[in-house]
């Protein structure tokens, strides 16, 4: 058997191994999906009737803020799902399970593919599960072209690829799975400092460069482009910027903790 079918067979293992413990404990996933729907419905019923007010200058529209927020809640849903990977391989690295995964006879690498790409997979999935409660509370982008559609959701994908590395990176770098969730809570931080609720040019001055010059604003403005025909701008490069370094730093920061030797 080559190296390549070695690897993508010992990969699909991993991923199904994962795949079914996030099945058997969906408590982890479900926690950290709720904070995203929880944020989307008091952003929605309680405040907005006055966001939308202070972001449209005029009278209140609520199905208008509910358009602005959706998208910034789609990636948000992606950084707080993330966090999970953090955590699952941190479990691994504490029980001692990587450890023995290393004396067995498969493609090193693959224990950190399966983690990431069943990251991904969950985080698809988590967003669709958003994107279904934001269209069952007024969310709509009837001008959206399958093209765009299509952009969005590989947009996401990219995003969720990002973010994952990191957070495995952080999972192997801390010390046991609570120390790897709170490394990993920026994933849901960041959002919340970024125009995913408010545009960034109505912030203070001080603090516009924060909101602006990360990786969440420009994918959410990206996104919203994509899905209700608003500008993009130079966003879609930078956070197609953002995204390809991110990856590349996790992976670099991942294969170098995976591969150094256990004490």
């Amino acid at each position: 058997m080559s190296s390549l079918s070695l690897a993508l067979r010992d990969s699909s293992t991993m991923l199904r191994r994962n795949l079914l413990h996030a099945r058997r404990y969906p408590s982890g996933t479900l926690n950290l999906l709720l904070t995203p729907v929880m944020l989307l419905l008091l952003f929605v019923y309680i405040f907005g009737d006055v966001m939308s007010a202070g972001i449209g200058g005029g009278g209140a529209d609520r199905s208008e803020y509910v358009a602005y927020l959706v998208p910034g809640l789609l990636l948000m849903t992606v950084g707080s799902t993330t966090i999970g990977a953090a955590v699952s391989v941190s479990m691994d690295m504490t029980e001692g399970l990587i450890a023995r995964f290393r004396t067995l006879a498969i493609h090193r690498g693959s224990l950190l593919i399966g983690h990431v790409v069943g990251s991904v997979v969950q985080c698809v999935m988590s967003v669709v599960l958003v994107g279904a409660v934001g269209v069952a509370i007024g969310f709509r982008s009837t001008d959206a072209t399958a093209l765009e559609w299509l952009a969005a959701f590989g947009l996401i994908t990219l995003f969720a690829l990002a973010l994952t590395w990191i957070a495995v990176g952080m999972g192997l770098a801390g010390p046991n799975p609570e120390a790897a969730g709170n490394m990993a809570m920026p994933l849901i931080l960041l959002p919340l400092v970024s125009s995913a609720f408010i545009p960034a040019d109505t912030m203070p001055g001080w603090f516009q460069p924060i909101a602006e010059y990360q990786p969440f604003t420009p994918a959410i403005e990206t996104l919203r482009g994509l899905l209700l025909g608003t500008g993009i701008g130079d966003n879609g490069w930078i956070a197609i910027a953002w995204c390809i370094g991110l990856i590349a730093l996790g992976y670099r920061w991942s294969t170098s903790l995976f591969n150094r030797a256990p004490k």
